[in-house]
């Protein structure tokens, strides 16, 4: 694993001149859970990809720990769904997310790479995490890849969108969602397109996953970015 600034990454480096994907993964998981991607991903053009590690680790099983970027009222979900609904985030601003935030910056910052030679993303909890450096980045990101997101302080985010009019975004979810819902990523595409960015939630027949023509399809979106 490569260390910068707190945060430790795995890191798949084919060529120091090309651009970077940054996949931050979700709670519970860790960095190797995204990995497989930067290998089968299929890009017609060269890209050097790191994976970073939580900066929290969280109980997710009996004698079993994972990775998280903030806590996560998991019994507030299951609650929820046990009502046939889904938690709504839209007006929350998760407590720890500033905090991942700045950890995120400075691993950034010591990559030493330039804003539009990093495209992020990330899974879930990860995807909210990309989505909000994305749009507070100094400068414009080359990319934002968001699978299986939603929409959290949207106020805040709203302010923000604008400054990235014109770029294009990629946005994949389940349909059949169990843990975030297909509706709440329906409001996150809207209110980036609306103020201004370019993309459309791809749904698919699923839950809380990433499926093959996922992965195909953010082939394709890194393919064609300028």
């Amino acid at each position: 694993m490569r260390q910068l600034g707190k945060l430790h990454c795995q890191e798949i480096n084919h060529n120091d001149d090309a651009p970077w994907v940054i996949f931050f993964h979700g709670y519970g998981a860790d960095a190797n859970d995204l990995f497989s991607l930067g290998e089968i991903i299929p890009t017609k053009k060269t890209y050097n990809w790191l994976f970073p590690n939580g900066n929290l680790e969280v109980p997710i099983g009996p004698a079993w720990m994972g990775r998280a970027w903030w806590t996560i009222d998991m019994m507030e979900i299951q609650r929820a769904q046990e009502r046939g609904e889904h938690r709504d985030f839209s007006n929350d601003t998760p407590k720890g997310m500033s905090k991942a935030y700045d950890l995120a910056m400075e691993m950034i910052r010591q990559m030493k790479v330039p804003w539009n030679k990093i495209v992020l993303g990330g899974f879930s909890q990860g995807a909210m995490l990309a989505t909000e450096i994305y749009l507070r980045a100094p400068e414009t990101p080359k990319g934002l890849v968001i699978m299986s997101g939603t929409l959290v302080h949207q106020d805040e985010w709203k302010q923000y969108v604008p400054n990235r009019a014109g770029q294009r975004f990629y946005q994949s979810h389940g349909i059949n969602d169990a843990v975030l819902g297909y509706k709440q990523a329906q409001k996150l595409e809207t209110l980036l397109t609306q103020n201004g960015m370019k993309g459309s939630l791809q749904g698919f027949r699923g839950g809380h996953e990433i499926p093959m023509p996922v992965i195909t399809q953010i082939g394709e979106y890194l393919s064609t970015i300028p």
